[in-house]
């Protein structure tokens, strides 16, 4: 009887071994079907219905300048056929007269294919230059340079001078928030629930004005790239990593780190948003669409000022050393320069919507860190409630400042 017993149990295990080996038929009965309805998409776009519509349709054609660039004399247009169909650039209009000009590497582009435009036109700083782009199928695509004004060539002494705008910015008002830590442990146990809740406040208005400059970036985005669909991808991403992250934590630690772990996640979501914010100072600077005066860097630095107090508000109760308080700072403010040097330099679209997409969501796993563990009297205590209200409209008022800049 146990002899039988162990022969089906051996019988078993080699069933189970055998089902698991990659074989050649197991490889050729997969890849058939992928084959076969390779060769049906082929014969749909080449032969077959969708070919033959187009054929008494005309083309659909879309040209999209993506960047500008501006040297002494000479504008720069990087775009991308953001159409279906392939797409030619016959002329280009400038100020409503035909201009002479060089396409690299191709006049015409194929869908999502990308060349540069280069146009010799001897232009003055402040004034806007209106470039009219024409299709050889008479097509014709207005793009708009509201301001002209040099653009920055990436030198050592550029990146110092962005370097140093983002420490204006994002590292010194964060870092002067931070300072606030030894008067804030002073206080009471009901203030301290009320700085959390403001902490709160302050953290859902950056969470929607990253969506909402998400959603800005994505209406000018050709639909092609689906910007909305990527700011949600960014959201998502980053909520359920940092979720990931801070659950791991938490569970092998003891309650004194898990208040240092929210601090860490406070500090990288609103480095996050600090970098969604350099992307927009690098790109405006870019474009001329703004100076940045002193009005500007003193809204930057109180509006960012309170994010340090948020940063600290979880661990007011913790014995903490000034090198951790460091890197919490450095986290938050740092991203702000990376922000700048790519919003000067490299600026993309594609890559605004993400990373503003990314701070969202880290900063929305930030509000639930902090929030979900405390109970329903606690979230509801009228205190908490009056700290969370006070956080958003000081967030909302320094953001009034900023944009009267």
């Amino acid at each position: 009887m146990d002899g039988n017993i162990s022969g089906s149990s051996n019988g078993g295990d080699t069933m189970i071994d055998e089902s698991n080996k990659v074989t050649f038929k197991k490889v050729t009965y997969g890849l058939i079907p992928l084959i076969l309805l390779g060769v049906v998409i082929y014969v749909l776009f080449r032969e077959g219905p969708l070919a033959i519509f187009q054929k008494d349709l005309p083309p659909v054609e879309e040209l999209h300048v993506m960047r500008h660039s501006l040297a002494e004399d000479v504008i720069y247009l990087d775009i991308v056929n953001s159409g279906p169909d392939p797409c030619t650039l016959a002329q280009v209009m400038v100020r409503g007269a035909f201009w002479q000009h060089g396409v690299s590497p191709s006049r015409t582009l194929k869908p999502l294919e990308k060349a540069r435009i280069t146009i010799p036109f001897p232009w003055n700083i402040g004034e806007p230059i209106e470039i009219n782009l024409l299709s050889s199928t008479g097509l014709s695509f207005v793009y708009e340079i509201e301001v002209a004004s040099t653009s920055p060539v990436p030198t050592v002494k550029a990146f110092g001078r962005f370097a140093l705008l983002g420490i204006y910015v994002g590292v010194i008002p964060v870092a002067l928030g931070i300072a606030w830590f030894p008067f804030l442990r002073l206080l009471g146990r009901n203030t301290l629930g009320f700085l959390l809740y403001f902490t709160v406040g302050l953290l859902v208005f950056l969470a929607i004005d990253a969506v909402e400059e998400g959603l800005e970036v994505a209406e000018v985005l050709p639909s092609v790239y689906h910007g909305k669909a990527l700011l949600i991808l960014g959201i998502a991403g980053a909520y359920l990593f940092l979720l990931g992250l801070s659950t791991r934590r938490v569970n092998n630690k003891g309650n004194a780190d898990s208040t240092r772990v929210v601090a860490w996640l406070i500090a990288l979501g609103i480095g996050l948003h600090n970098m969604g914010e350099g992307l927009a100072i690098g790109s405006a600077y870019v474009l001329g669409e703004f100076t940045l005066g002193a009005l500007l860097v003193v809204g930057f630095t109180i509006h960012n000022a309170t994010e340090g107090i948020a940063i600290v508000s979880s661990i007011l109760k913790e014995k903490v050393n000034l090198l951790f308080l460091v890197g919490l700072g450095a986290l938050a403010g740092v991203p702000t320069i990376l922000g700048c040097w790519i919003g000067a330099f490299t600026y993309s679209p594609l890559w605004a919507i993400f990373f503003l997409g990314i701070g969202a969501g880290a900063i929305i796993q930030v509000i639930e860190a902090i929030v979900g563990p405390r109970s329903r009297i606690e979230n509801l205590a009228p205190l908490n409630l009056l700290g969370l209200l006070v956080g958003f409209l000081v967030m909302y008022g320094t953001g009034l400042l900023v944009g009267a800049a």
